[in-house]
């Protein structure tokens, strides 16, 4: 690995293991000759995710959005260059073949993280977390087998969306304590709320119906995608790692209730790498 690609590389890795334990994880288990490439995609992923936090008001978050989208479009690719991140991903970009729409349009779609508009429906809720979440299973595909990758967009599809919404759920507090509202207004409907009460947060019989609504979702989708990696290659499983914690999750998220938007439900560093281990041990992650 050459020196500036190593130092990319590394820079990547560090900023997965202080920000997304999962995806760092799902590059340790994946081939050595992968690694680099997915490590970019998830700090890209990384990237954008972090963006509300680092601004304080919408603009310079659409400004920030914006350069991501032109970078990896390829009209400011020499910018990105000079950026670690960008540059171990436009190195991807050309090595795997990786979508750059596809590319561009996770950093649009983070758009709405930056401002308070209420989810829609659950129509716009699977869309937002088809072009991040599903998107980056389905790229992460692509990094590990190119020729194979097309046949795992169904899986990618409804892995996205289950572990999109486990995610979301396991940080109500933080986007209520932000006056966010990922919870689509039809299901808020349907548990016989509404966004405004989901954020003043006084109905808990109603947030308990929420927390049932959304976490059979999470069981709906989950089931669907573990049925469409049933025949994949094992060249592909390693994109589908952070499945693992989908299940546990959701079996916290239903036991807090109504308490999950109130306080954070995550897993714990040593759960998580016990459950990547037995996913990769059953033959399901590699």
């Amino acid at each position: 690995m050459a020196s500036g690609v190593s130092d990319a590389f590394r820079h990547c890795m560090d900023e997965l293991r202080a920000g997304d334990r999962e995806r760092y994880l799902s590059v340790l288990f994946a081939p050595a000759e992968r690694r680099p490439a997915l490590a970019a995609l998830y700090a890209y992923n990384l990237e954008l995710a972090r963006v509300r936090d680092r601004v304080s008001e919408p603009m310079p978050g659409e400004i920030r959005l914006q350069w991501w989208q032109e970078v990896v479009s390829g009209e400011r690719e020499g910018e990105g260059r000079q950026h670690p991140v960008a540059a171990l991903l436009l190195d991807a970009v050309d090595a795997c073949g990786l979508s750059r729409p596809a590319l561009a349009n996770m950093a649009e779609a983070r758009i709405f993280d930056l401002y308070d508009d209420p989810m829609p429906d659950r129509t716009a809720l699977e869309g937002y977390l088809g072009e991040t979440v599903s998107a980056l299973f389905q790229m992460s595909a692509q990094i590990l087998d190119p020729s194979a990758a097309a046949g795992a967009a169904d899986a990618a599809g409804h892995a996205g969306v289950a572990y999109g919404i486990a995610g979301l759920m396991g940080h109500a507090p933080l986007h209520r304590a932000r006056n966010q509202v990922y919870v689509p207004g039809d299901v808020l409907a349907a548990a016989g709320t509404d966004a405004a009460a989901w954020l003043a947060g006084e109905d808990r019989d109603a947030m308990a119906r929420v927390t049932t609504i959304l976490v059979s979702l999470v069981h709906e989708h989950l089931s669907r995608a573990e049925t469409g990696l049933g025949g994949l290659p094992a060249s592909l499983k390693p994109a589908f790692l952070p499945l693992a914690v989908v299940k546990p999750l959701a079996a916290r998220l239903e036991k807090a209730g109504a308490a999950h938007a109130r306080e954070p439900v995550t897993l714990s560093p040593l759960r998580l790498h016990w459950l990547y281990l037995r996913r990769v041990l059953a033959g399901a992650g590699g």
